[in-house]
């Protein structure tokens, strides 16, 4: 049995931050119920890697979901959520909060109908200042955080291209989640979890706030080398891989000053300690990217093995589907889907609990699948769900 068993979600998230969070509750258990538009989601069709158009997120973030397609602006298609969310313990959805009004989706209006009802929204802001209303992607979280004001190179800021302020929001929106249902296990009572692109990529981001507001000042940016400590960098190899190497604190930057044959480095004044190391980190880095060019790939991590360092290959995509590691853990879970060219490598879900881990049990549903099952559980008859696809209501 899942943790979550017998707990229902409706889930009217759209691409990341909702649909994840949903996800990590199907995953332990929960059943979740995806409505979409008729036409399907946006978010269905973005990247598409299969015959039926389907991307590669929806993929990932829909497993394990059942499909209801519904009209809600029509009156039956109202009724019909109503019935849903009497149904239910949590709704999920990230949309501002004028759309969640319009939707019949705020807080209020759910409570009206099952008190106990919780409710987890995300949006790009939070609601109550004066950006609640704007929409907005993985990309402004991160670009507003100031985090990308510090990355990249020193005349081209760049944005990270894989969406942390979306899978961030996802598993803070998540912590929330179970502790309103711990709450609820305790009091009866439901409540509204919130959580925002912009706080969760604050929060990431939040030492350079700190340092920035102590120190009045903000460090350059350096491509790939470090924020605080050197040498850190990504240093390429004799024939053209890359590795990363990452020195923080003294005994680490002994033992690589011995590896690399520099024992005169250890007691030099300029490297006394993490800050002083990154404000002379050029020297260091230039030694390390020179030591690095004359050996292997296999040979550099060999020996930063054996020194205790901590280093790491740069994966290509290929790279990770072959790594021994991520198969021998089982990470990657392959998963058949119609229309896909073979099974599909989805991730598992990325917490393990001994007792009652999470599993992927079905794979992401196609447009809605399940419509006739989850109308027929909630008391519709087999007409009356004919005469309801005649209107276009599912």
């Amino acid at each position: 049995m899942g943790v979550l068993d017998g707990i229902r979600v409706l889930d009217y998230g759209r691409f990341i931050a909702a649909p994840w969070c949903s996800a990590l509750l199907a995953d332990m258990g929960a059943d979740v119920i995806r409505v979409e538009k008729r036409e399907g989601g946006e978010d269905r069709w973005v990247q598409s890697v299969t015959d039926t158009g389907e991307g590669a997120t929806f993929l990932q973030c829909n497993r394990n979901k059942r499909s209801l397609t519904l009209d809600t602006t029509t009156d039956e298609g109202r009724a019909i959520s109503r019935r849903l969310v009497e149904r239910s313990d949590i709704v999920v959805a990230n949309m501002p909060a004028t759309g969640m009004r319009a939707s019949g989706l705020d807080y209020p209006t759910l409570r009206a109908i099952r008190a106990d009802i919780i409710l987890a929204s995300a949006t790009a802001y939070g609601e109550g200042g004066p950006y609640s209303d704007r929409i907005g992607f993985d990309g402004a979280g991160q670009v507003m955080s100031g985090a990308v004001y510090r990355q990249g190179l020193p005349d081209q800021p760049i944005r990270t291209v894989v969406p942390y302020a979306d899978f961030g929001t996802a598993l803070t929106l998540t912590i929330g989640v179970m502790m309103a249902l711990f709450h609820r296990d305790r009091t009866g009572a439901g409540q509204h979890v919130e959580g925002a692109l912009l706080p969760t990529a604050m929060m990431l981001s939040n030492a350079f706030l700190i340092e920035r507001d102590l120190l009045g000042t903000d460090k350059p940016r350096m491509g790939n080398r470090g924020t605080s400590v050197a040498p850190c960098d990504l240093y390429r190899t004799a024939e053209g891989g890359w590795v990363l190497l990452q020195i923080a604190g003294q005994p680490m930057f002994r033992r690589w000053c011995r590896l690399v044959g520099r024992p005169d480095l250890i007691d030099d004044p300029r490297f006394a300690d993490d800050d002083l190391r990154w404000q002379n980190g050029d020297l260091l880095n230039d030694i390390m990217a020179s030591w690095c060019a004359e050996r292997t790939k296999a040979d550099v991590l060999g020996l930063l093995e054996d020194a205790k360092l901590p280093a790491a290959p740069m994966h290509s995509t290929q790279d990770v589907l072959d790594d021994p590691q991520v198969a021998a853990m089982g990470y990657l879970r392959r998963v058949a889907f119609p229309g896909a060219a073979h099974d599909v490598p989805i991730i598992e879900t990325p917490f393990r609990l001994s007792a009652t881990p999470g599993e992927i049990r079905r794979r992401a549903p196609l447009l809605g699948e399940h419509t006739d099952e989850i109308l027929d559980e909630i008391g519709f008859t087999a007409s009356e769900i004919v005469d309801l696809r005649r209107r276009d209501v599912v």
